[in-house]
């Protein structure tokens, strides 16, 4: 495919390795798929965390390029959502230095971690809600509509630049209706979080090389 490098390769790879596996342990042995591949701290979460990290640096490392500070800003504030997501899903690193929730995330959140997207407000799960049903929207229409708008409007690209948003490219949303498609069909718990180190890595390839690199390329 034009325009792919080797490190999206890799990545893909990465990707295919991930769900091949998911779907293997979920058909030969379910139970081991929630308690030992997807579980809490295990694999596939500290996976997601290390993408997410990476990408958020990937981002900041855009902004060494940027001649003017409103790009700037935008790419390091993006950065820092990459990096609060690496945070989050490793409850802030709660288990691996053995630290202790106060007694606010006692009472509010739901596994008694320090992270945010697990706190019940007013009885409303943020897990479900708003990290739930609105980001998989959100990032769905990033991955799967995008690609496909940008090259065809002008408004889109006019919309793209004034956000310096990376640009899926139009492999990545085919990848991303696969491993939508994989993950429904494992239909286990905690299959999502194979859906999220999926993401993870097709973040890593985005950022790295996106549609619209010539954008980040730009000194803009």
């Amino acid at each position: 495919m034009s325009g792919l490098s080797r490190i999206d390769y890799l990545l893909f790879g990465i990707i295919a390795v991930t769900f091949l596996g998911a779907g293997f342990v979920a058909v030969t042995d379910p139970q081991a798929f929630s308690l030992r591949y997807a579980a809490e701290d295990g694999l596939v979460e500290y996976m997601t965390a290390v993408f997410l990290l990476v990408s958020a640096f990937v981002l900041w490392g855009h902004t060494r390029r940027a001649a003017l500070w409103r790009p700037a800003l935008l790419l390091g504030f993006y950065g820092l959502l990459f990096f609060f997501a690496a945070g989050e899903e490793i409850s802030w690193g709660q288990r691996i230095f053995d630290l202790q929730p106060n007694e606010f995330f006692m009472e509010n959140n739901k596994q008694a971690e320090i992270t945010l997207h697990n706190l019940v407000v007013a009885d409303v799960s943020l897990a479900s809600f708003l990290f739930g049903n609105v980001l998989t929207v959100t990032l769905l229409m990033y991955l799967v509509v995008l690609p496909l708008m940008y090259p065809r409007f002008a408004w889109v690209q006019a919309f793209v630049r004034a956000l310096m948003v990376p640009v899926p490219k139009p492999v990545h949303a085919v990848i991303t209706l696969a491993m939508t498609a994989i993950v429904l069909w494992i239909d286990l718990p905690r299959q999502w979080e194979v859906y999220e180190a999926g993401f993870s890595v097709l973040a890593l390839s985005i950022f790295l090389n996106p549609a619209n690199l010539e954008l980040f390329r730009s000194g803009v």
